[in-house]
């Protein structure tokens, strides 16, 4: 048995406070996007690029982000990564115009895209004992849960108290305050093999995926067949493809498909995808249904998602207790279902909604269930994952639920504007009213119910992993060094 290192505990306070801050910024400009669009001119059709310039170049980035923390030293560019994320988060306060928002958010995804999976497999590295990884996974789960409505909460009171360009200044200190800790406590790990990095497969997919979301930004001016839609759509499709080709032959993939080759951890990835496609737009239209039909204050409408924050707190906490006894399969099961449940009572919302009669229920299940829903999945995703092949593993997790939320924000989005210009073109209005809003909003939840459903059927199915595999040491047989 290998010796427990005795700053593990230290440097998981460290790792959680990247991974927060990571979080944060996926979702804290959110609640700031009315003033964002206000201040700087964003259309209704352009503002979720706000919130995709950074995930897309998170989750399409994240491989390659992934492949550089295992070779050139986990706990260096970890370090690295943080120092670039501030520096893109004060340019991006500074922005004068949507553009350069839209750039300096795009450099803070590059930065999150060593950050993350670096911070993921330093933890998997780290825990070497399964009760106090399953510990740890809990820390990670509830802050990637977790830390999505605490950005609501502090980017409502920055934009009200200060401004939202502290949104991003907020990051500066935060980024150092992990550096000076990281510098004593984290210890460094890598994997000794000697390879290249596979730059061909980390344009590609970068590529593709950019298509992707940009063919169905498209479908909310030109409709999904529109002649522009179908071709961005069908780039992104070809070029994916040839990502995987180029996989399947390179000495040194960017994704080494024997990662994917394990039934419990391709479940976890691909149920992962859909999660992301599904959970992340929650938190735009609620922000906006909160400020822009209810009425509510920037940081009121942060407050309103505490709830949510508390139900992730608590489920990742008894999660972290079962997770070992009984296996993360029926765990998430459950979490799936509160969550779906969650979304559809959303579909009573209307212009007179009260927050607590109509609102509240909804906010506490789905809070539960994200917590039941991430704590296994990232356990499970990197379980059996040798310390070499660990960056990419933790990359891969963190880039199917950037990627789905990259197309889930875009997608939602598209829904939602359409199903608003639907209700006020049947109705003859002169423009969006809340009725319009709300009928969007509701649309949009629908679907998020309907693409959980999916990722629900997807983790049942395939994962099959028990509390017993997760104890046995012998699970990590099919260890293997890169290829």
């Amino acid at each position: 048995m290998s010796t427990l290192d005795p700053l593990r505990w230290k440097a998981l306070f460290v790792i959680a406070i990247a991974q927060l801050m990571v979080i944060l910024d996926a979702t804290i400009v959110n609640i700031a996007l009315p003033s964002i669009q206000a201040d700087l001119g964003i259309s209704d059709a352009d503002r979720q690029w706000v919130v995709t310039a950074y995930t897309l170049t998170f989750g399409g980035l994240l491989l390659l982000g992934g492949r550089i923390a295992d070779f050139a030293g986990r706990k260096r560019m970890f370090i690295v990564s943080l120092v670039a994320f501030a520096a893109a988060s004060a340019v991006g306060g500074l922005a004068a115009n949507a553009g350069l928002l839209y750039a300096a958010r795009g450099l803070q995804g590059v930065s999150a895209a060593v950050l993350a999976p670096a911070a993921l497999a330093l933890i998997s590295v780290t825990f070497t004992d399964s009760k106090e990884r399953a510990k740890a996974f809990a820390v990670y789960g509830a802050l990637s849960g977790g830390g999505a409505a605490i950005g609501l909460v502090l980017g409502g009171a920055l934009t009200e108290f200060a401004s939202w360009r502290w949104t991003l200044w907020i990051n500066v200190p935060i980024a150092l305050l992990a550096i000076a800790l990281a510098i004593p406590f984290v210890r460094e790990s890598r994997t000794e093999a000697r390879t290249g990095y596979d730059v061909p497969g980390a344009v590609t997919v970068t590529l593709g995926l950019l298509a992707i979301i940009f063919g169905i930004t498209r479908a909310e001016s030109e409709g999904w067949t529109g002649t522009s839609t179908l071709v961005f759509l069908g780039v992104g499709l070809v070029l994916l493809a040839i990502f995987v080709v180029i996989e399947s032959r390179s000495p040194h993939p960017l994704l080494p498909l024997r990662i994917l080759a394990n039934r419990n951890r391709g479940g976890a990835y691909l149920a992962s995808f859909f999660i992301g496609v599904g959970l992340f737009a929650i938190f735009l239209f609620l922000s906006y249904f909160f400020q822009g039909v209810l009425g509510y204050s920037p940081l009121e409408s942060g407050l309103l998602f505490l709830p949510l924050t508390a139900g992730i707190i608590v489920s990742a906490g008894i999660t972290s207790r079962l997770l070992p006894i009984i296996g993360p399969r029926f765990i998430t099961g459950g979490g799936f279902a509160f969550t779906i449940v969650g979304l559809l009572l959303l579909q009573r919302m209307s212009e007179n909604s009260t927050y607590i009669g109509d609102i509240l229920p909804s906010m506490i299940l789905v809070g539960l269930g994200i917590g039941f829903v991430f704590v296994p999945l990232s356990a499970t995703a990197l379980f059996g994952v040798g310390d070499a092949d660990a960056g990419v593993a933790s990359a891969v997790l963190n880039a199917a639920q950037q990627v789905g939320g990259s197309v889930g924000v875009a997608f939602l989005n598209t829904i939602a504007t359409s199903a608003t210009t639907a209700y006020i073109v049947a109705n003859q209005l002169p423009g969006p009213n809340g009725a319009a809003l709300v009928e969007g909003f509701t649309t949009g939840f629908l679907w998020s119910a309907a693409i959980l459903l999916v990722a629900g059927v997807i983790w049942l199915v395939l994962v099959t992993m028990t509390g017993k595999d997760m104890a046995d040491d012998e699970v990590n047989a099919d260890r293997q060094p890169p290829m």
